[in-house]
């Protein structure tokens, strides 16, 4: 197996923040300077969509009521199942991560561009990507702006955004890991301009590596 923080060419940097903070967007941005972006998010709804490598096993350890007709997972039958049952949390788990690891490893080992983005919307939590990237970029907001933001994406209440993000790191905890900063407060054109300093910085620090 590929371990990216074994046999990593390129500069690597590993992006998170709080669920509607505007990670996607300011990867997209950074993708198009160039950057290889490699987004944990993406692998994990691929095994879990129709066909997927963790469905099995997901209808294994929890039964149909957690699959959809199309053979997809049940996201929203999960979500309440693991916001209330740490065990079903762990068990969940215990099948995604691997497999995303695994596949996070592949799509390392082919990428190619100047350095490397991962895209880790749990970074602070899983305790072990600090160690395999070389800087941490975290996209910050408010919360109020995050809870507006995924109520309107995703058609949630103000309660369950306020459950989901109880259950991350808190917005503390993700600026304390951070070595750079990106704030999402101000519109698409300040987002623009902080990405492309960012990018500046790591394709000179990229050229020392």
């Amino acid at each position: 197996m590929i371990h990216p923080d074994s046999t990593r060419p390129h500069f690597s940097i590993g992006l998170t923040g709080g669920i509607g903070s505007g990670k996607s967007a300011v990867a997209d941005l950074f993708a198009q300077r160039g950057a290889a972006i490699i987004d944990t998010d993406l692998i994990a709804h691929a095994l879990t969509a129709p066909g997927g490598a963790a469905i099995a096993a997901i209808r294994a350890a929890f039964g149909e009521a957690f699959i959809t007709a199309e053979g997809a997972l049940n996201r929203a039958a999960m979500r309440e199942k693991v916001f209330t049952d740490p065990a079903a949390r762990q068990t969940l788990e215990a099948i995604l991560h691997p497999q995303i690891r695994e596949q996070t490893e592949v799509a390392a080992s082919m990428a190619s561009g100047p350095y490397r983005i991962f895209v880790v919307p749990l970074l602070v939590e899983s305790k072990n990507w600090r160690q395999r990237v070389d800087r941490v970029l975290v996209v910050d907001c408010s919360e109020s702006l995050q809870l507006k933001r995924v109520m309107q994406r995703n058609q949630l209440s103000a309660p369950q955004v306020q459950a989901i993000m109880n259950s991350q790191a808190s917005r503390a905890d993700r600026l304390a890991a951070a070595d750079d900063i990106v704030s999402n407060e101000n519109g698409f054109e300040t987002l623009e301009i902080e990405v492309e300093r960012l990018h500046r910085l790591y394709l000179s620090l990229a050229g020392k590596k």
